[in-house]
């Protein structure tokens, strides 16, 4: 089973890359994506059931990430939030965990990290489908 994964970036060409790069690699299955804060908000709120690991970026064409990743701190047990970023500074990284992110990445030097996330969530997944149903 492919984790369900939503992509908030509103890069084009690093949004198609990490997609093309996740599904190779990781198991991973994009089932949707935003390039603004809204758009985020919207579909991860009215799709709760339809996603297990939601993908943000911190600096949206409109609104921010840390907006979207407010919106899913009621998210299931399964359900993993992470920040992929070019400013995963330690302040930004103590924010977003103050906001309940799995993990955060910067995008520079940590790809392989989020590949190996990808494929260590979606390993615990079908070990554990009942958790991972919420």
């Amino acid at each position: 089973m492919k984790l369900r994964t939503y992509i908030v970036e509103d890069n084009a060409t690093i949004r198609e890359n990490l997609i093309g790069t996740l599904e190779e690699l990781a198991e991973v299955e994009a089932v949707g994506i935003a390039e603004t804060e809204d758009e985020g908000k919207e579909w991860l709120a009215n799709n709760a059931g339809q996603w297990d690991l939601a993908i943000v970026d911190l600096f949206l064409r409109q609104g921010s990430g840390l907006g979207v990743l407010a919106a899913c701190r009621n998210r299931t047990a399964g359900q993993k939030m992470v920040v992929l970023s070019n400013y995963a500074t330690p302040d930004v990284r103590m924010r977003c965990a103050q906001l309940g992110v799995d993990a955060v990445f910067d995008k520079s030097n940590e790809i392989d990290a989020l590949v190996e996330y990808c494929v260590e969530h979606s390993t615990t997944r079908q070990a554990n489908p009942k958790s991972a149903a919420g």
